[in-house]
């Protein structure tokens, strides 16, 4: 299970990110790290590590960086990520994000959105999220910036 886990790391280090009406001139970089909770002086602090081999439970960071290497801005860029199968978001962090728990065929904020469950729906919970998603709403030429979003390890 661990070899696994590790396995499922590595990909997730390399999971592909998604900008939908990509314009050229910006680029995408994608990462992932392992949020641990270290002691000094006897007080936890939390610092992030590369993600050696994880464990149902730890939770990770993911993290995608945007650059427009163009010489024109760039409008309402739009960046999706699928949440990998073996995780799924952290709940204290999804209120703020939209999301999609059908795959990416619709999108609203956690608390608006609900899954089938049985013969009726119920409200969607963050297991049940897919993807995440920010717009972005100007670039400047040259101008860079970072989303990101929480997850636990299935």
């Amino acid at each position: 299970m661990f070899k696994t886990l590790l396995a499922v790391c590595s990909v997730l280090t390399m999971a592909p990110v998604a900008a939908l009406a990509a314009p050229d001139p910006v680029v995408l970089e994608g990462g992932v790290k392992l949020e641990k909770s270290v002691v000094e002086n006897g007080v936890a602090k939390p610092v992030l590590v590369e993600p050696k081999v994880v464990v149902p439970g730890d939770r990770l960071l993911f993290t995608t960086r945007y650059a427009n290497k163009g010489t024109q801005g760039v409008s309402n860029f739009v960046v999706t990520n699928p949440l990998p199968a073996a995780v799924r978001l952290a709940p204290e962090g999804a209120a703020g994000l939209q999301v999609s728990v059908d795959g990416g065929k619709s999108w609203g904020t956690l608390a608006s959105l609900t899954v089938a469950e049985g013969t009726g729906r119920r409200p969607a919970r963050a297991d049940d999220v897919t993807h995440v998603r920010w717009t972005i709403p100007a670039i400047a030429p040259g101008g860079t910036g970072t989303v990101e979003y929480h997850a636990i390890v299935r």
